[in-house]
């Protein structure tokens, strides 16, 4: 069985919108929350804060730790082709401030930008499950579409 381990920020602005970034790898996209995977011997809040700086432009501090969600995912349903063990996903979800920095796009890796969206549009997105897992963890409930 394959490991991946990565760290994730939630981020929301004094407007109430959220920090989300766009994934886009191969023919698969949809909108996630900033971070990514750990470099060897790195330390998850250094490397939340690492991946939202690449995804974003924005330094930020992190808060709080919200949670760990696991998740197996099987070979068939790896993204990675010709995979024939399952990958263990231990994403590190914490809570974080903007410090710094302006918005700016990825350049070269999985996300090809970032964007503020307010909480009532969220909902509407084309996103991963990492971004409702996140918000349930920091409390944040999405309005209900009328």
């Amino acid at each position: 069985m394959d490991l991946r381990v990565a760290a994730y920020a939630v981020i929301m602005d004094e407007e109430d919108r959220l920090l989300l970034a766009h994934w886009n790898e191969g023919r698969r996209s949809a909108w996630t929350m900033p971070g990514g995977g750990l470099e060897p011997g790195e330390d998850p809040e250094r490397a939340a804060r690492r991946e939202v700086r690449e995804e974003t432009g924005y330094r930020v501090v992190i808060e709080r730790l919200l949670g760990i969600h696991s998740r197996v995912i099987p070979p068939g349903r790896r993204l990675s082709p010709g995979a024939d063990a399952p990958l263990h996903t231990l994403r590190v979800i914490y809570r974080a401030r903007v410090t710094g920095g302006r918005l700016r796009h990825e350049k070269d890796g999985s996300t090809d930008r970032a964007e503020w969206f307010p909480l009532a549009d969220v909902r509407a997105l084309h996103r991963v499950k990492l971004v409702d897992i996140a918000l349930e963890m920091a409390g944040i409930e999405l309005p209900r579409q009328r």
